[in-house]
């Protein structure tokens, strides 16, 4: 856990314990130990991003709170490694370089079911549905899209239509 003062709060170095977005929060446990640090939706929010994908790295500012210490700054996310994830067949032949290289296209999320493990998206001046699937929502750091979301897409046109092989948070994609 890398500390630092900044007035009241510190910046901290951790992992996402868990993210609820339909509870509005959830907890990040520091590399060094410690109390669970109250992550809230707002906060996760301003970073950009509406949820985040259990066991992702997180970077953020820290503030003690008479209920405890809360995350008042996401600085940085990184997803966790995914090598035993099973491979989407559209997705095998892109290596990471290969997906960085694709544009990101503003998006608008049409709707996404995590139970059924897909959902669809539409990017702005196209009335075309663009698949999303679960998977690559997680390896985006993402667990789940609400409807109307804006997102950034990074597109591929698989083996039934366009799809997504990078979701990012609109307000970090505009960046």
């Amino acid at each position: 856990m890398n500390t630092q003062d900044t007035d009241s709060q510190r910046q901290v170095t951790g992992q996402v314990k868990w993210f609820d977005p339909a509870k509005g929060f959830g907890f990040v446990i520091a590399d060094l130990g410690g109390p669970d640090i109250l992550l809230h939706a707002n906060v996760l929010r301003n970073f950009g991003q509406g949820s985040v994908v259990d066991g992702s790295a997180i970077e953020i500012l820290v503030q003690d709170t008479q209920r405890g210490l809360q995350a008042t700054q996401v600085l940085t996310i990184t997803p966790p490694k995914t090598e035993t994830a099973v491979p989407l067949r559209d997705m095998v032949e892109f290596t990471a370089e290969d997906i960085a290289e694709c544009p990101i296209e503003p998006a608008r999320v049409k709707w996404f079911d995590k139970a059924k493990g897909f959902g669809f998206a539409n990017v702005f001046g196209n009335a075309e549905d663009v698949f999303i699937h679960v998977e690559v929502l997680r390896r985006s750091g993402l667990s789940d899209l609400q409807s109307g979301e804006a997102v950034g897409l990074r597109l591929v046109d698989g083996e039934r239509g366009r799809m997504a092989i990078d979701v990012i948070g609109w307000e970090v994609a505009a960046k």
